[in-house]
């Protein structure tokens, strides 16, 4: 990870009654953040009872999290997940910029700065 990328893992508790709509509307995200030019990835993992997820997302930069944090993804599908789904962590690792993580600590986020580290 560089300096300037931002990586967000959230992880989510899935009620077995809303699993299929949980992965409809997880797909739904995929594909809007698909269109997002600093989106690098956006990747979906799930227990092996499918009863928890955790959504790894990585950003280029502090602007592609606000563009994120402003675009479709979060405005209209983030509250259809959390009708449907508890989410029980939320983590940044990086600088967001102040706009984003002032969204992002009203959606619960824990922001971790950046201090040194390797990147191959």
């Amino acid at each position: 990870m560089s300096a300037q990328e931002v990586r967000f893992t959230v992880s989510f508790t899935i009620p077995a009654e809303n699993l299929e709509q949980f992965r409809a509307v997880a797909q739904a995200m995929i594909a809007s953040t698909q269109k997002e030019a600093g989106a690098l990835g956006y990747e979906w993992f799930y227990s092996p009872d499918s009863s928890r997820c955790r959504l790894i997302e990585t950003y280029v930069d502090s602007d592609a999290v606000l563009a994120h944090m402003t675009g479709y993804a979060v405005r209209e599908l983030v509250p259809k997940v959390a009708a449907i789904a508890s989410i029980t962590g939320f983590e940044v690792y990086g600088d967001p910029g102040s706009e984003a993580a002032t969204i992002l600590a009203g959606l619960g986020a824990e922001i971790f700065a950046f201090q040194a580290g390797l990147s191959r």
